[in-house]
């Protein structure tokens, strides 16, 4: 995105893009202004184009409208600013306190699954336990860089394992269709088309049914070598970042729903 000039389409300005995210969280001028500690007038304004905010300003009101970290440095731009968080590769040195953080994460959650994906689901880190959900997928999807999503849904992944599916299938699709409310990102979107595109596996549902899972939570029902495994699902995410990678990393971990389970991955670390 660049520098909105007097020229530039509506479309490019922070005011269209503000009210944009205004509208997507469902507050109105009043209510921003009140939580931002300035006025509708000036909130109004902002939008309309008629005066240009501060880069304190553009930050506050960012804040208070719970944007992404990547989002606010496309709203400083527009705006006429420099970026404010910087986005710094993940091999870079200065993120070796971090990685080694993760590693340590991941293996502690050993022999349960765990991995560490960024904002389009590729995977950066994982420990040997994600070897139990990765049983018999296509070589060809493992080759990197691995997304997390396409192993999952793809007919040569783990969906023709997958006991319940439909129903983790679904809640997949609303997960992506939750980020891609929350942000403005091509590549997402085109994940998110190539992902419905892919047929479902031999005698798979179209349609999610009610199965008898546990009611508090949807598990990953799949096949391990005979075996039907059911984990629970749970993502952690960095508070308050202040570096974009950082902002869109998550570590996945898959607990055992069941003793079963967890007597199976203890069996199968041994």
């Amino acid at each position: 995105m660049t520098t909105a000039t007097a020229s530039a389409p509506e479309t490019t300005g922070v005011g269209t893009l503000l009210r944009e995210w205004r509208d997507r969280r469902r507050i109105s001028q009043l209510e921003l202004a009140l939580r931002a500690d300035s006025s509708a007038r000036h909130i109004s304004f902002i939008e309309t184009g008629r005066a240009r905010p501060s880069q304190e300003m553009v930050l506050r009101l960012a804040e208070h409208l719970d944007i992404p970290v990547r989002e606010r440095n496309a709203l400083l731009i527009s705006a006429g600013y420099a970026p404010a968080f910087p986005e710094t590769p993940l091999d870079d040195p200065s993120m070796s306190e971090l990685r080694a953080g993760m590693d340590r994460l991941l293996a502690g959650y050993e022999p349960y699954p765990a991995l560490v994906v960024d904002g389009m689901y590729r995977v950066l880190a994982a420990n040997r336990g994600v070897e139990v959900l990765l049983d018999g997928v296509d070589p060809e999807l493992l080759r990197p860089p691995m997304n997390a999503m396409r192993i999952t849904l793809h007919p040569r992944g783990m969906a023709p394992r997958i006991r319940n599916f439909p129903e983790w299938r679904e809640h997949l699709f609303a997960q992506l269709d939750r980020q891609l409310a929350l942000m403005r990102s091509a590549p997402l979107r085109a994940l998110h088309d190539e992902l419905r595109s892919y047929p479902l596996p031999a005698g798979g549902r179209e349609t999610a049914t009610p199965g008898d899972h546990p009611p508090f939570a949807l598990p990953l029902v799949i096949e391990h070598r005979g075996t039907v495994l059911s984990f629970l699902s749970t993502i952690a995410t960095f508070n308050t970042p202040m570096d974009v990678t950082v902002s869109e990393l998550a570590l996945e971990a898959f607990l055992p729903a069941d003793p079963e389970t967890a007597e199976h991955l203890r069996k199968a670390a041994g």
